[in-house]
C-alpha cells in the first residue's frame, strides 16, 4: 500500500520510533536520542513539496556526520516489530529506501534493481543481499497510477 502522510501515518511513524514529531510550516521533524550509544538522529519528512507542477515528498536525515536524502519518497512501512520505519522510492526499476531506527540508527540503499528484490536472496553474493532483504518488503506495493498530486 503506498502511504500519504497524513496525521495518522505521521502518529504511526512517531509511535515506531518512539517520539513525537515537532512540525515546522510543512515540515515535520522527529528527534531521536540514544544516550546509551551516544546516538542522536534528526528526520525530517518534507510532504507535499511542489517543483515545475510535480508533487513530491522529500526524507532528509541529519546524524552527527551524515546528511541523507530520499526524494520522491513514495511510501514509507512502519515496523513496531523492528522499530525501524522504512521509506522508499521508486524510480524506472529500481528502488532507493532510508531506514530509520528507533535506536538512532540509519541505513540508506540507492538505486536498488528490482530484479534483486524480487530475486532468491539467498542466491545473491554477499555485497547484494543486505539490500535486497532491506527493501524486499517494497516489491508488492502497486505504484500504478499513484501521486501525491491533492485532487
Amino acid at each position: 500500500m503506498v502511504h500519504e502522510f497524513s496525521e495518522d501515518n505521521l502518529s504511526l511513524i512517531a509511535e515506531v520510533l518512539g517520539t513525537e514529531p515537532k512540525k515546522n510550516g510543512q515540515v515535520y521533524r522527529f528527534l531521536i536520542h540514544n544516550s546509551e550509544d551516544n546516538r542522536k538522529l534528526s528526520l525530517e519528512i518534507h510532504p507535499g513539496i511542489r517543483l515545475n507542477g510535480v508533487v513530491n515528498s522529500l526524507i532528509s536525515v541529519y546524524t552527527q556526520n551524515t546528511f541523507l536524502q530520499l526524494h520522491n519518497c513514495v511510501g514509507f512501512a512502519a515496523s513496531e516489530m523492528l522499530h525501524q520505519v522504512t521509506f522508499f522510492g521508486k524510480t524506472d526499476g529500481t528502488t532507493s529506501g532510508l531506514i530509520v531506527e528507533r535506536e538512532g540508527g540509519c541505513s540508506f540503499y540507492g538505486n536498488v534493481d528490482d530484479a534483486i528484490l524480487k530475486g532468491d536472496f539467498t542466491q545473491l553474493p554477499p555485497e547484494l543481499m543486505t539490500s535486497s532483504v532491506a527493501l524486499s518488503l517494497t516489491e508488492n506495493i502497486d505504484l500504478e497510477g499513484f501521486s501525491f498530486d491533492e485532487d
